[in-house]
């Protein structure tokens, strides 16, 4: 394997066995298979519920579950059961994100693993840390509306969930972060842990910073829409033929370097306009005069102009529209994938380099039991043991 290849797979030889359905668990699961990891995701007969889910869920299942294997398994038989604490025993990594509860009765708890494999990392990811929440049923929304984020980010008035999981996905990879913490300490123990990643903390940790605006300034921080900017030119602009570009003027020096670009010598003259502070005291009346003026370009001509000058700017962009993002596609940031059912389409990888690598795909988002065989031969199981361990119909215990 070259240097650069087996740098971008650094947990190659770790086993993870998840049982993980919906964004947060696949996610933890996801990132440790991307740097190198064998994943291992048991799934109902039925398979995971998320494989089926239509709208904005369609994405979840191929999105989160690349360089994974998926074993079927019925947890609910004595057989089942008995194929997972032997696959169990063989990992160094189990991850659930599971109601509380769930895991204790099909004895696939911490304490009861631990008995097992005392060198097993565990990581669960629930909806609130242990405490007076914790019984409560999360979703992304909950939390967002419970923890300050929707409030953030909607208008006054008309609370909004951010346009994403930002949750699920976050905390997500806030449990892979535990597992790796974990595995760093078990080289010096020998003993694994128990790892706990919750949505609700981890938006919590997302509104933190106008928590803490709050704690220096005690003025609580309004909504983003209405929020008065720390900077003067911050905003998206309609411009030319009703097209929008967002637009930034953040320093002093770029807005010397913005009034030369567009020859508004008036504009950097007036001395109402000297610094940032006293362009956002001045934003009542400069925001209406530069959306005039700004008004006849069109948003390439904006960008281009911006460009050239180093300026932030960018294109108000639909997600379908990166699929052929020329610096994503000119930097590796998209891998070719083959969906379960066939089609091929294109999977984006993580936002890192590893000594100048993109960690990528090695696995395409597995079909239902693809590897169920090969696992089971692994553990043991005889042929005929196999057929019948896959025979059995099941439930789908995903709860």
């Amino acid at each position: 394997m070259p240097a650069s290849e087996a740098a971008a797979q650094p947990y190659a030889g770790i086993r993870v066995v998840e049982f993980t359905h919906m964004v947060m668990g696949p996610t933890c699961g996801m990132v440790l298979a991307d740097l190198g990891a064998e994943v291992i995701k048991v799934e109902p007969p039925a398979g995971d519920n998320t494989r089926r889910l239509l709208g904005s869920g369609a994405g979840f299942f191929p999105m989160f579950n690349r360089n994974k294997k998926s074993l079927t398994l019925d947890l609910q038989s004595p057989e089942g059961k008995e194929a997972a604490l032997r696959l169990i025993a063989t990992a160094d990594i189990v991850s659930e994100n599971f109601k509380p509860g769930t895991m204790a009765r099909l004895g696939l708890d911490y304490a009861s693993l631990k008995r097992l494999n005392p060198r097993l990392i565990y990581v669960s990811h629930k909806g609130f840390l242990p405490g007076p929440y914790e019984h409560r049923t999360a979703l992304d929304e909950v939390v967002q509306m419970m923890g300050g984020l929707a409030y953030m980010t909607g208008r006054p008035g008309d609370p909004l969930r951010a346009g994403t999981s930002v949750n699920d996905i976050m905390g997500g990879l806030f449990g892979a972060i535990g597992a790796m913490a974990a595995l760093t300490q078990r080289e010096k123990t020998g003993e694994g842990m128990e790892v706990q990643s919750a949505l609700f903390e981890n938006n919590v940790f997302l509104v933190a910073q106008h928590m803490m605006q709050y704690a220096v300034t005690g003025q609580a921080a309004a909504p983003m829409p209405a929020r008065i900017s720390a900077w003067a030119v911050y905003d998206v602009f309609t411009v030319k033929d009703g097209e929008q570009i967002f637009l930034a003027v953040v320093s002093d020096t770029q807005w010397a370097l913005f009034c030369e670009a567009f020859g508004f010598a008036d504009l950097k003259a007036d001395v109402r306009l000297t610094s940032n502070n006293h362009r956002v005291q001045a934003r009542e009346w400069l925001m209406p005069l530069l959306r005039e003026r700004l008004a006849h370009f069109s948003a390439a001509e904006l960008g281009a102009t911006f460009e050239r000058h180093g300026l932030p700017f960018a294109p108000i962009t639909r997600p379908e529209a990166l699929l052929t993002d020329p610096h994503l596609l000119a930097t590796g940031g998209l891998a070719p994938i083959t969906l379960p059912d066939g089609r091929e389409t294109q999977a984006v990888l993580m936002p890192l380099t590893l000594d100048g690598q993109r960690p990528g795909v090695r696995r395409s988002p597995p079909r239902l039991g693809e590897h169920s065989a090969e696992l089971l031969a692994e553990l043991g199981y005889d042929a005929a043991a196999i057929a019948a361990l896959l025979s059995k119909p099941g439930a789908d215990a995903q709860d």
